[in-house]
């Protein structure tokens, strides 16, 4: 069993570490301003989206609203599975692995409920602004997901190989599953069995 602390303290650090590279744009870019980083291979590309992954939206403040219910139903039922694991002695592994799917969920939900709240519009022409609590430019719960990681592989005048523009907390989730799929498959294939004995 893995000390819960070092999986909050893992968790902790990684919604830093996502809503730090956020707040950072959003302040400091205008929509659809792009930093080139590694030539064109990694850029810094700001975009907003009403909250699905990878730069992915859903239309209407009803998508947007049942959404961001559904991240927080679900990260709620994740943090109880990350519980139950470490009591029966899951793999390091895949702790770290859920872990990274509950704060990928949760560095989201962040964006969308309380975004709205504190900052100003952010424009093609305007960078956003730190507002008093509830003067922004959304309510709770439907505020915009900053995303701004741009890797277009392959790029021609007619086609990008990966156009998707995401954020960290999206990488958290897509990383913790390519691990799963890649190294811990049998774990949560033979789990029902393992973790009945």
């Amino acid at each position: 069993e893995v000390k819960a602390i070092y999986l909050y303290i893992l968790a902790f650090g990684l919604i830093v570490a996502d809503q730090a590279t956020k707040i950072a744009v959003k302040l400091s870019m205008t929509i659809g301003e792009n930093i080139p980083v590694l030539g064109d291979w990694f850029n810094i590309h700001f975009v907003e989206n009403e909250g699905a992954a990878w730069g992915f939206s859903l239309g209407g403040d009803w998508g947007k609203l049942i959404l961001s219910l559904f991240r927080i139903v679900a990260c709620v039922f994740i943090f109880i599975y990350i519980r139950k694991l470490n009591k029966q002695g899951a793999p390091k592994g895949v702790l770290i692995a859920m872990v990274l799917i509950l704060v990928g969920a949760l560095g989201n939900v962040i964006d969308s409920a309380f975004y709205g709240l504190i900052f100003s519009e952010s424009t093609p022409f305007t960078t956003a602004q730190l507002v008093p609590w509830g003067e922004g430019y959304g309510t709770f719960l439907h505020g915009k997901v900053v995303d701004m990681l741009y890797f277009p592989i392959i790029k021609t005048e007619n086609f990008t190989f990966f156009n998707a523009i995401f954020n960290l907390a999206d990488s958290y989730i897509s990383v913790a599953v390519i691990y799963i799929l890649l190294f811990q498959r049998k774990f949560f294939s033979d789990k029902p069995k393992a973790m009945d004995n």
